[in-house]
This record gives C-alpha cells, structure tokens and sequence, in this order.
C-alpha cells in the first residue's frame, strides 16, 4: 500500500471527535514515519478541522516529523549527569561527526541526532541511544565505532 493509501487507512480506523487528533497523528507517524504536510488537508477534513489547527498540532510538539526520519536515530543525553562526565564534548563531536547539530540530519540522511533528558544510565555515563540500543560510558572513540557498526547495518 502507496503512503498515501496508508494515511487513509488510519484516517479510517480513528475516530474522527477533536480528542482523537494526537493518537491519529502518533499512528499516521507510525504508519508512514512522518506526518507529510500534504496529508495536513485530508486529515483536517477528517477532524472537521482547519489546516492551520493540524499543521498547529503537528508543529507544537516535537515528537511530530514532517520529513522523512533518518534511516538512524542517536540520541545524546542531556541530563546533568551525563553533562557532568563529558557529554557536552561527547555532543560536539557528534555534531562534527554526522554534520549535524541537535534536531538535524546528517547530509546522506543516514542519521539524526537528538537530545534526549536521561536515559538512566546516570552512574556509566555519558550514555547515548542509537535507534533502541543505550550505550554508556560513551567515548568521542566509541560514538565512532558505534556510528561505523549502524553504517554497515544499512
């Protein structure tokens, strides 16, 4: 099934009441990996909503992409501890390394990096996710071995 035919798909399946919106939005993200501006129409149509009110939604909250997601998420914690041991330096080699700051993509589209506020690992840290796996006791050496096993999964 085409994208497009996808968003219909779960347009179908929710119920269509004004509190229905953000579980709608999470599965058409779900669904296709994004909330593309185009579908923006067909969705406030289903809503009895105005564009403006759905593209207001989608834009309010940061979970919510409107492009493509990178083929890999990373992660950096952001939380005081992790900052305490070397995060901060560990973000801006990130950034170097991917050619991305914080909330952007790398160049290929083969990562995006994110901050994230603990991911528990308060005592190994600093630590980092890539897609669903936490790493601690994350290196500038280690983010780019890391970084270079993701690149062979692809």
């Amino acid at each position: 099934m085409d994208m497009q035919g996808r968003i219909k798909s779960v347009l179908e399946q929710h119920p269509t009441q004004p509190e229905n919106l953000l579980p709608t939005l999470h599965a058409i993200q779900d669904a296709v990996g994004f909330v593309p501006p185009e579908a923006v129409a067909d969705i406030a149509s289903a809503f009895n909503l105005s564009r403006a009110d759905v593209h207001g939604v989608i834009t309010f909250y940061h979970h919510f992409r409107t492009t493509p997601p990178a083929t890999h998420a990373v992660q950096i914690c952001r939380a005081e501890a992790c900052q305490s041991m070397g995060a901060d330096q560990l973000l801006a080699h990130a950034e170097q390394t991917l050619g991305c700051c914080l909330h952007g993509k790398s160049a290929d589209g083969g990562f995006s990096l994110e901050p994230v506020y603990c991911l528990g690992h308060c005592a190994t840290s600093p630590a980092i996710m890539i897609d669903d796996a936490v790493h601690a006791r994350v290196t500038p050496a280690r983010f780019d071995r890391l970084i270079a096993k993701a690149k062979e999964t692809e």
